[in-house]
């Protein structure tokens, strides 16, 4: 039998178009540079780095074909990842301790990732930064808690995940290798890593971004209003396909409702225009099977409502399914009058 742990990305209120700051780039030839050069040795970072720029005019094709390779040749190495999780909960109560630490351990991390191509989070947020900075583009490590659907994360949870920040034309941006890379399936034999390149983590939009990343330094959210910690953990699961798309979920805000018997809750997003309205669906859970509902769709431009009412009390799982794949996940426990 074999488990997936997904990768997943919660959503926010606005969708602040990063990407569309360069809609004039076609990033296919910075993505055709990172496949010629597949397979490529770590030993020498300022020879990749030149391999994958020298041909390249803007910074922003530079940085993608950056981490492009980065995410299409570096295995995610999900027993790395348990040993640095263990090590970072020495440091659960002193932030300062935890700083010093990871900032002297994300070197030691390199040199199996130049020899296996296989790294956790850390490993991942270090190669780009170290390729980038070669590249002559700012580029630093930012270091917090991601937020995953098999993770709960409360006031007392460690710092758990890295990424990174870049400035690109004045302007940082932020993106997560280690999220776009693929994921991490569990299987009978272990723990395996299968790639899935996800373009969806670079150059993420921050108001989005912050949903699933909360950095311990707030000001590398690139936020004027970030969130508070606890906003950051309430709020639903969104998992990556629905990035893919993009849709934006607006309202319920936290992720665990209450609604009374009949009275209709009513899910609030940001679609694109050419998503057709009936490709979703609610999938409702309770005591383990699963039920389709067709809600009530109406749709304003790229505003959709969907409403729903339940019928029985219960605890209920009730995912948002686009496309036949899940998109969102909320907690609803039906009370009666």
């Amino acid at each position: 039998m074999r488990y997936t742990l997904p990768l997943l990305l919660i959503f926010s209120f606005v969708l602040h178009a990063q990407r569309a700051d360069f809609s004039t780039i076609d990033f296919a030839k910075a993505d055709s540079v990172a496949f010629i050069h597949k397979g490529e040795s770590l030993e020498n970072l300022p020879v990749l780095t030149h391999k994958l720029t020298a041909n390249l005019t803007t910074d922003a094709e530079k940085f993608r074909a950056i981490y492009t390779w980065v995410c299409t040749n570096i295995e995610n190495d999900y027993g790395s990842f348990l040993k640095t999780s263990s090590k970072r909960k020495k440091f659960a109560e002193d932030r300062d301790a935890f700083l010093e630490w990871n900032n002297s351990f994300t070197p030691k991390v390199f040199e199996k990732l130049v020899n296996e191509k296989k790294t956790a989070c850390t490993g991942y947020a270090y190669l780009i930064s170290e390729l980038a900075n070669l590249a002559n583009l700012k580029c630093k490590i930012v270091n917090g808690y991601g937020r995953t659907a098999t993770l709960r994360l409360d006031e007392n949870s460690i710092p758990n995940h890295s990424w990174n920040a870049v400035e690109l034309n004045n302007k940082w941006y932020l993106c997560d290798a280690t999220w776009s890379a693929g994921r991490i399936l569990i299987e009978e034999g272990g723990p395996k890593f299968e790639s899935d390149y996800q373009d969806g983590y670079f150059l993420a939009d921050p108001a989005l971004f912050i949903k699933n990343h909360y950095p311990l330094e707030i000001s590398s959210s690139i936020l004027t209003k970030p969130p508070s910690f606890k906003e950051f953990t309430e709020g639903p699961v969104v998992y990556k396909e629905a990035f893919t798309y993009p849709i934006v979920l607006i309202a319920p805000v936290k992720m665990h409702l209450e609604v009374l018997k009949n009275e209709p809750i009513i899910f609030k997003m940001q679609v694109p225009k050419d998503l057709q309205s009936e490709k979703l669906i609610l999938v409702v859970n309770r005591g383990g099977s699963d039920q389709i509902i067709q809600p009530v769709i109406t749709r304003d431009k790229n505003n959709l409502t969907l409403v729903h009412s339940f019928e029985k009390t219960g605890l209920y799982d009730v995912h948002i399914k686009v496309d036949d794949v899940y998109a969102a996940t909320y907690v609803v426990r039906v009370k009666r009058k």
